[in-house]
Formats: structure tokens, C-alpha cells, sequence
């Protein structure tokens, strides 16, 4: 007996009345039961996309048979581009077999113009793009063969690609992030991605600008590594004996270095794609990684705070739950907003476009689940001694993701609070619209909201005791921004004026 999973398609829809319902035809003939389809003529008229349950032995007669007519996309390589004017002759039927010859070399025709009455009574306007390059080579001869054509445009680089094949064009753009070349993650991601396009425009959004922020945010990790490279620094004397950086990546969560004479202790590693240009910048700060490097905790399995771990081949604390969202990849996993398309495909976009490297499973160490012992209604998983002083590790409810971290250090005033505390107010212009893109694409960077404005309601008890206790300002290390401390209004301000470093 066959067992059922879901299975995903893109399909090429031609441009002929009865196509989409021939590919549905299809799926449902051969015991497809359709769970997903989405087609939009105003984004593309000739891709659907459509997910399935059914058996493996159904899968692949649905492939076999899609392919068989056509209507199976199993590559979205760039398209030759074509434009070019052709005379024809007036008279009955000619303009009908001229598009018959272009539509056998599988073009896909772009725009068209003639005009009897015009200026150029016998000359037609077209633009199209083409499956393959040597498809485009026929066809030009089969033409010039019969007609006096000029060509106006030729390309066979795929960087002109007409908007009747959106896909195509998007699918060109997603290419320069990706590391691998290959198609079916390619086509794999494309599919996530219009899965996102559908549940957005539920919500309202415009599909344009769904893509478009897609586009921003590969663009944006691109540009700002190598040459792009830069981050602000603060560089705060804890003890004699204890300097603590906080390093600012250009995206994402913020690297903090604990430097000792006999240790350097990390928490968080940033993106992988600035895990070169930080090993630089730790080096200009006169930070001996390779040598002093003892561990790294992650605070949680955001792709910007362990997203470079495995350059790093040391120890890596972590909450079990971390270790299952880097295995699962869904920031999501264990909380209330598991089942999000939007959570997981925005997982897999950042894990791509950030060149996603975990720190190596052999290196992790994990945090117990959960303790008996709780301060201020977080459970206290642990201690850890780092330059004589105690840090000790809490759990935090889950709020803005499930196992993430909050450490303390009482002796020093230090709490490290990831991501359920941050001081928005020291964002650069820059930092504001790349950290903009993911509130659009999952709607809500917590996976609880209730459970993260009581995380940020029991740090802040924790930061008002300390300082009550002592009498002294409590540094607070959060994920993003600047290494801060509360104002006499209760508000985050920076403790430090950051120093900018750029890449040189």
C-alpha cells in the first residue's frame, strides 16, 4: 500500500484558453489531490504553482505526464531575449502563420505591434524571450529564410527578460545570493517564496513589494560584506581583568567578545557571510580568536546571532531547542507559530542569502531543558565562570523565539538580554530598513507577542532591582543596537558612544 505525501510542481502555463484547467486535469486524473494552486496572470501568465498529496508511484506519473506536454518547469534559467522588426506580406493569414512559426521555436512573446494603417503597413514589432539559445538561432534563420527581418535587440545573457516571464526575471535575481548553482533548490526556494507571495496578499500586501523585499534583503548582506564590510564598536572595561566588546554587524545581531588574560568567551557569532570580515575586525581590535577563543554561547537559532558558529571550532552552548531550529530549520519550531509558512520560509531565505553555518554539531553543548529555580520567573539553567566573575544563564519564555537565552552576570551588572531587549533608538537609518524586512515578511519577528512583552517586563524588573541593590547602572547587552543603560525616563539610551569600523 502507497503511502501519501505532499509533492509541489511549477507548472508552464501557455497562453491558450483551457491550460491551467489541462494541468489541474492532469494532477487530479493520475489521484493528485490538489491541497495548493497558485496562478496569478498579473505576475506571471505562464508559471502556477500547485502542491499535492499523493502517493510516489502517483508523483512520478504526474511529473512524467506534465512533462510529456509541456507543462513541467524543471528549470528557471535565464532566457535568450529577442526584438525585431519583420515585413510581411498583405495578405490573409500571413501574421497568423508567422506567430505559428514563433510559437513552435517556444517563444514566449513579450510584445507585439502592427498596424495596416500605420506608418510601417507591413511591418510587425516583436519582442519575446526564448527556452533556449539555440531555439533563438533557428528561429532567426527559419525567419530570415522568409522574410526581410531587422534585428534590434539580442540577448543571450538572460539581463533582458520581458515581464510576461516574471518568474524567469526572479528567479535570475535570486541566483547572484545564492552559493549553490543548484536548480531544484532554486526552483525549491521559488516555490516557498510564492507560497509567502499568496498568504501576504491574503493579508493585504501587494506582491510587488513582497518580492521586492525579498530582493532588499539579498542585496543588502551582499553589498555589506568584503569591501561593504563595517560595524560599531563599543569597547567597555568591565573589571582590570575583563574588556567587553560589542561588535554591530551591518545586519542582524550584534557580537559580544568577553576578553580575559586567560580567555575570550563569544556570545552570538552574526551571519555567515561576515564571518571572514569579523575575524579581521577581532584581529584589529588586538583580539586573539585562534588562539584565545574558549567557547561561544548562542543565545537562540536566529541565522544572525549563530549563523556563523561553524567557522568558529570551539564549544558551542545552547538550549536544546536551538540545536532542533538549526536541525529543522524553523525559527518557529516549539512555539504557537510552528505551522507558519512565513516563519519557515523566511528560515530558509535568511539560512541562503546569509551563507547559513551553524556552529558543527560535535561542538555542542547543550543546556539543561529547564530548572526548578527561577529569578524573576525565568528558570536558571546554569553558571558559568569567565574571568572570576559567575554569568549565569536564564531561560526566557519563548517570546520572541523558544529556548532563546538571557545571561546575567550580578557581580558585574551585565545582562545580556538577545533579542527580547534592544535599544531601537540607537539603529542607523540603515540598520532600521534591513531589520524592516523581516517584520514585513513574517509579519512579527517574536513567535509569541503576548510571551515577548512579558520577557521585556521581566528584564526590566531585573534591571530595576539590580540598580536599586547597588546603586549602580545595569549594562544591558541587547541583540541589536548599541550596549545601553536606563535613563532617569525609563528609556534604553547608549552607554558608549560606538566607534565606526569600516573594511580596509
Amino acid at each position: 500500500m502507497n503511502n501519501f505525501n505532499k509533492y509541489s510542481f511549477v507548472a508552464y502555463i501557455p497562453n491558450r484558453p483551457g491550460a491551467l484547467n489541462l494541468a489541474a486535469g492532469i494532477i487530479t486524473e493520475l489521484d493528485g489531490n490538489i491541497n495548493r494552486i497558485h496562478y496569478d496572470r498579473q505576475i506571471d501568465s505562464q508559471t502556477a504553482f500547485f502542491e499535492v498529496t499523493c502517493s510516489e508511484d502517483a508523483y512520478s506519473m504526474i511529473k512524467e505526464k506534465l512533462s510529456s506536454v509541456g507543462y513541467l518547469r524543471n528549470s528557471l534559467r535565464s532566457l535568450p531575449f529577442l526584438k525585431f522588426s519583420v515585413n510581411l506580406p498583405n495578405q490573409p493569414g500571413a501574421l497568423e502563420e508567422f506567430l505559428e512559426m514563433v510559437s513552435d521555436a517556444g517563444a514566449y512573446i513579450g510584445s507585439i505591434d502592427f498596424d495596416d494603417t500605420g506608418s510601417f503597413p507591413e511591418t510587425v514589432f516583436v519582442s519575446m524571450n526564448l527556452e533556449e539559445e539555440n531555439r533563438a538561432e533557428e528561429l532567426l534563420d527559419t525567419l530570415k529564410n522568409r522574410y526581410r527581418i531587422d534585428i534590434i535587440d539580442y540577448d543571450t545573457t538572460g539581463g533582458t527578460l520581458d515581464k510576461t516571464v516574471f518568474y524567469v526575471r526572479f528567479a535570475r535575481q535570486l541566483r547572484q545570493f545564492l552559493e549553490d548553482d543548484d536548480e531544484k533548490l532554486l526552483i525549491d526556494f521559488l516555490k516557498d517564496i510564492n507560497h509567502t507571495v499568496q498568504e501576504l496578499t491574503k493579508l493585504g500586501e501587494n506582491p510587488g513589494e513582497i518580492f521586492d523585499n525579498y530582493i532588499q534583503c539579498g542585496e543588502f548582506l551582499k553589498s555589506t560584506k568584503g569591501n561593504g564590510f563595517y560595524a560599531d564598536v563599543q569597547e567597555i572595561q568591565i573589571t582590570p581583568d575583563m574588556t567587553l566588546f560589542c561588535f554591530q554587524m551591518p545586519g542582524g545581531g550584534s557580537i559580544f567578545i568577553l576578553d580575559t588574560p586567560d580567555e575570550i568567551v563569544m556570545t552570538d557569532t552574526g551571519y555567515g557571510i561576515y564571518a571572514d570580515d569579523a575575524k579581521k575586525m577581532f584581529s584589529y581590535y588586538g583580539l586573539d580568536i585562534e588562539k584565545k577563543l574558549s567557547y561561544i554561547i548562542i543565545t537562540h537559532g536566529d541565522a544572525d546571532h549563530c549563523g556563523a558558529g561553524g567557522a568558529y571550532d570551539v564549544t558551542a552552548y545552547m538550549h536544546p531547542a536551538t540545536l532542533e531550529i538549526i536541525k529543522c530549520g524553523n525559527r518557529a519550531w516549539g512555539s504557537k507559530s510552528e505551522k507558519s509558512v512565513l516563519e519557515k520560509v523566511y528560515t530558509t531565505m535568511i539560512a541562503l542569502f546569509s551563507h547559513w553555518n551553524p556552529p558543527k554539531e560535535e561542538n555542542i553543548r547543550m543546556f539543561p531543558e529547564t530548572s526548578k529555580e527561577t529569578f524573576y520567573g525565568f528558570p536558571i539553567l546554569a553558571g558559568l565562570s569567565i574571568g572570576g566573575l559567575l554569568f549565569e544563564i536564564f531561560l526566557s519564555m519563548g517570546g520572541h523565539q523558544f529556548g532563546q537565552l538571557i545571561i546575567f552576570c550580578r557581580e558585574a551588572g551585565l545582562l545580556f538580554t538577545a533579542d527580547s531587549l534592544m535599544n531601537f533608538s540607537s539603529f542607523t537609518e540603515e540598520r532600521r530598513r534591513y531589520n524592516s524586512i523581516a517584520d514585513f515578511l513574517v509579519t512579527s519577528v517574536n513567535v509569541d507577542s503576548t510571551l515577548a512583552r512579558e520577557e521585556r517586563k521581566g528584564i526590566l524588573e531585573i534591571v530595576k532591582k539590580y540598580e536599586e541593590d547597588t546603586g549602580k547602572k545595569c549594562l544591558i547587552c541587547g541583540g541589536h543596537g548599541t550596549v545601553s543603560i536606563l535613563n532617569e525616563e525609563g528609556k534604553l539610551q547608549s552607554y558608549s558612544e560606538p566607534e565606526h569600523y569600516t573594511h580596509s
